[in-house]
């Protein structure tokens, strides 16, 4: 046995990491010391929606937010608490964040200096990929020449006072649950990196000599599906192609430098409602997909928890996911080889089909200006739309199986989903109220007349060309809050609505004589006909913070394609402007599509609105992650349907909707055969 180990040697695994945070600072500061403890290698902050997107607890767009999809940190003494008794110069911290994710840093600098620690010496990564949150993600704040101004600064202050720091995380993660697929997830996010390099490099800031340390700071987050050998061909493309990018187009000649570092997160978005037991052995395959292949391994990992679908994961799940992880790593062989698939014609193939495709793709966008113009003219967008609404069409027909899902669809009782209630882990609403109470304590407390000069002093620095690095540290240590920052930079910079893509998307699924599909537009046009007032109007909202787009997306498209006109104005709307909407174009029907948690709050505020405006025959429907008491709840005031993930026919789903039209306006139910 010792002569066996001996005669090979084993590889460090790679990071092990559980993506965690909710409530409040001490309650997550609690989760993290308890995972570490557990054995995990590092920490991967989740921020929720109000500290993702600019806005303090206190404000209209932050209520049912607060704490539900990450921790709330609204100034320094939320960081402080969140990283109490945690020794950051010891940490490797992820942070989730994009458009806020100078001022997080800034945060994280300045305690990490409180508790004495070297910041030259702290290592970790700010997401920082504001391109995927104009495509998929939704918590984009400035318009794309300032965010990528943000960005810029980043990069070149770590540069020079944080080194070991990755001040982006180029993020294909999101594009992929968006509908991406491979060859649109390399080329996207090589595109991202293309756009922030050149950027870089044409600011000035960072000398030529040193634009390799720049470009070996560039690290990748990445998703990988369920198709484990596509996936890892992805990961061996990706490798590839970003050797050659960083060589020819950069002049990088130390090959440590042009090494593609990435970390992953295994698809949440793939887990399902249904059958949730089957999740666990996705997550296996999913992650194998990204360490069996050494020369395309991943340098952190962090996996969903196998209830997601159902809600927020407790502990214990999370520290399933964990000891998946841990198995791989420590019990089995894997990390005795090296690279298992080389000389594998199989595999080298696939991937040199990936390299072909992705830089035709990767050019294309070059063409028409980069990946910046390639946003702002809603190519990219569309793209994803239509890729994603193909592959649900696929879902729908049987072509693409999903197990308990679209086949195999009978189970036995589930022990682990017996008692729905306690399987997630529920955020108290009353921690809302206390956070609150908290930052006005904060603002009360602080030097006012530091804060306000900081604010000034940001503008002026935003105002002209000076690093914005300087500045926000200023205004962390003054005690300046995030939404305050934020609102600084928006006064200068101004907001960004991203294309919804909803327009250019084709039709993804045909209308024949006979089809599901026929069927519902025959309902709508005879609904139509019987109501008198033209096409069938169906409004479809995205109340509160919750950026996940995708869902609400395919709804939109497919409800224009069964003959509805639809209005959907996109991301972050307060109930009061959906509702006034919903007036203003007399719709038929309101859906509203809530993935953080929020609905809780939100859609009764909505049902409330739509009865003092008079609206009482305008039914409303909700979709996203909604547990099964939270749904009685909603239907119990009011809603008309509720539709979780287990809900994936989107031509039946149009089909309920038409038919809570023809309740909710008293004409008689209509049965239109297939």
């Amino acid at each position: 046995m010792t002569e066996r180990m001996t005669e090979r040697h084993k590889d460090r695994p790679w990071l092990m990491r559980t993506y965690a945070g909710h409530s409040t600072a001490e309650a997550s500061n609690e989760l993290y010391r308890r995972n570490l403890a557990k054995g995990q290698t590092g920490l991967s902050v989740a921020f929720d929606l109000p500290t993702q997107t600019g806005y303090d607890p206190d404000h209209v767009l932050a209520r049912g937010e607060v704490g539900r999809v990450g921790v709330p940190v609204a100034h320094l003494g939320d960081m402080r608490r969140l990283f109490q008794d945690i020794p950051l110069e010891r940490m490797n911290t992820s942070m989730t964040i994009n458009a806020t994710a100078m001022w997080l840093l800034a945060l994280y600098q300045v305690v990490a200096e409180e508790q004495g620690a070297d910041v030259a010496q702290l290592q970790g990564t700010t997401q920082n990929d504001i391109v995927k949150e104009y495509l998929s993600r939704g918590t984009h704040v400035f318009p794309p020449g300032p965010s990528l101004r943000l960005t810029t600064d980043m990069i070149s202050y770590t540069v020079s006072h944080i080194p070991k720091w990755n001040p982006i995380n180029i993020c294909s993660y999101h594009l992929q649950e968006a509908g991406a697929t491979p060859v649109q997830e390399v080329s996207y996010a090589m595109s991202t990196a293309i756009a922030v390099l050149d950027a870089v490099r044409d600011s000035g800031q960072v000398p030529p000599e040193r634009f390799g340390d720049v470009v070996g700071r560039i690290s990748f987050f990445v998703n990988a599906g369920v198709r484990f050998i596509e996936e890892m061909c992805k990961m061996r493309a990706f490798g590839r192609i970003w050797d050659h990018i960083t060589r020819e187009r950069y002049g990088i000649t130390d090959p440590r430098q042009r090494r593609f570092r990435y970390g992953v997160q295994v698809n949440s978005l793939g887990l399902t409602e249904a059958q949730p037991e089957n999740n666990v052995q996705r997550i296996v395959l999913e992650m194998l997909a990204v360490t069996l292949s050494k020369d395309a391994r991943a340098r952190a990992v962090q996996l969903p928890a196998w209830n997601e679908a159902l809600g927020l994961p407790r502990p214990w799940d999370q520290q399933w996911s964990l000891r998946i992880q841990q198995v791989l790593a420590h019990e089995s062989d894997l990390l005795e080889y090296d690279d298992i698939f080389e000389g594998s014609t199989v595999i080298e193939a696939k991937v040199s089909k990936l390299v072909e495709e992705s830089l035709a793709e990767i050019e294309r966008i070059g063409a028409m200006g980069g990946a910046m113009a390639a946003v702002e003219s809603g190519y990219l967008k569309a793209q994803l739309v239509a890729s994603h609404a193909e592959r649900r069409a696929r879902i729908e027909s049987g072509e693409e199986k999903i197990v308990g899902v679209n086949c195999f669809e009978t189970t036995e009782p589930n022990p682990l989903t017996a008692d729905l209630d306690t399987a997630i882990m529920t955020v108290d609403p009353a921690g809302e109220a206390a956070v609150v109470a908290a930052l006005h304590r904060w603002r009360d407390n602080r030097d006012e007349g530091r804060a306000q000069e900081a604010l000034s002093e940001l503008k002026r620095a935003a105002a002209g060309t000076a690093n914005l690095m300087p500045a926000t540290l200023e205004c962390v240590r003054a005690g300046v809050t995030t939404g305050e920052w934020s609102w600084a930079l928006r006064d200068v910079f101004g907001e960004f609505r991203a294309p919804t893509g909803v327009g250019g998307a084709p039709v993804a699924v045909a209308a024949e004589a006979g089809s599901p599909l026929a069927a519902v537009r025959e309902k709508v046009h005879r609904t139509a006909e019987e109501l008198g007032g033209g096409r069938l109007r169906l409004l479809v909202g995205k109340p509160g913070l919750d950026g996940h787009s995708n869902g609400a997306e395919q709804i939109a498209v497919r409800a224009r394609d069964a003959g509805f006109e639809v209005v959907y104005q996109g991301i972050r709307l307060t109930p009061e402007q959906i509702v006034a909407a919903a007036v203003a174009e007399d719709v038929h029907c309101v859906g509203l599509s809530i993935l953080s948690g929020s609905h809780a709050e939100l859609v009764p505020d909505v049902l409330a609105r739509l009865r003092a405006a008079g609206a009482t025959d305008m039914p409303v429907i909700v979709g996203g992650i909604i547990p099964a008491a939270d749904a009685d709840a909603l239907r119990a005031a009011g809603v008309a349907a509720v539709f979780t993930p287990k809900d994936f026919g989107i031509t039946e789903i149009i089909g309920r909707i038409v038919d809570e039209i023809r309740k909710a306006n008293k004409l008689d139910p209509l049965e239109v055969p297939a």
